[in-house]
């Protein structure tokens, strides 16, 4: 048993609240249940062979652009024996799995459970519920073959950001990573291009982990294109680091 640090006297840290049982000193039961999510997490995943996993903002509504994209390339990837994966929000997310469903596919949500509900849209034919983000998190990461990025807010971009740290870092695949909507995500390229890229802090190749596309239909081109190409199997490495590999970040 380690002998813990006092640095701040009288100062309770947050990490015995979330992990620890003040009477015994070990692990509390949250270590466990979170174990249980991941397991649960990566033997639902299993059954799927071929998916797709879409990102985006959950404030659109049926008849936007958004959301018509999402619909509508959701079942274009259908349609070429794809499963869909999403958060099974509404939104994007609820446009992703309309578009599978409706479609005869196979529409999938991994929900997070709140307080009151679970948050899961009427559109999500088989679903996974979890309670702690961060193991919904990975599950959502490791899950699929190709990731489409639409439009949204934070969490969407902490997907986004942790998707392309996990390719550039080679703890993944080279997983193909499509944004669509142009006017959206240009602005963020750019900056990426002009400051991110210019003063050293990313190489020239980490700007080739994500491709822009402007709607459904340029978007289902090229991952017909990807296809074709053979670049939408993978065979996954381990996580740890080659000898001799040199990884920038």
């Amino acid at each position: 048993m380690f002998k813990k640090r006092t640095l701040i006297p009288h100062f309770k840290p947050r990490v015995d609240a979330m992990a620890y049982n003040q009477a015994e000193a070990t692990p509390s039961w949250r270590i466990f249940k979170i174990m249980g999510e991941f397991v649960a997490g990566f033997e639902f995943l299993r059954r799927y062979d071929a998916t797709v996993t879409f990102f985006g903002t959950a404030r659109v509504s049926a008849g936007e652009k958004i959301y018509q994209d999402a619909q509508a390339l959701a079942a274009a990837l259908t349609k070429m024996g794809f499963a869909i994966i999403t958060g099974g929000g509404p939104g994007a997310m609820e446009a992703a799995n309309r578009g599978a469903r409706e479609a005869g596919g196979v529409s999938v949500g991994l929900n997070i459970q709140l307080p009151t509900e679970q948050r899961v849209n009427p559109y999500v034919g088989e679903s996974q519920a979890f309670h702690y983000f961060f193991t919904r998190k990975v599950m959502l990461a490791y899950s699929s073959e190709l990731y489409i990025f639409f439009p949204g807010g934070f969490g969407t971009l902490d997907e986004l950001f942790e998707l392309m740290t996990l390719v550039q870092t080679k703890k993944i695949c080279s997983i193909p990573i499509i944004l669509v909507g142009k006017n959206f995500w240009q602005p963020l390229l750019s900056w990426i291009n002009e400051f991110m890229y210019k003063e050293g802090m990313i190489d020239a190749a980490d700007r080739e982990i994500y491709s822009l596309v402007d709607d459904a239909a340029e978007a289902t081109a090229l991952i017909k294109k990807l296809r074709q190409a053979g670049k939408l199997k993978y065979e996954e490495r381990p996580v740890e680091y080659s000898e001799g590999q040199k990884i920038m970040k």
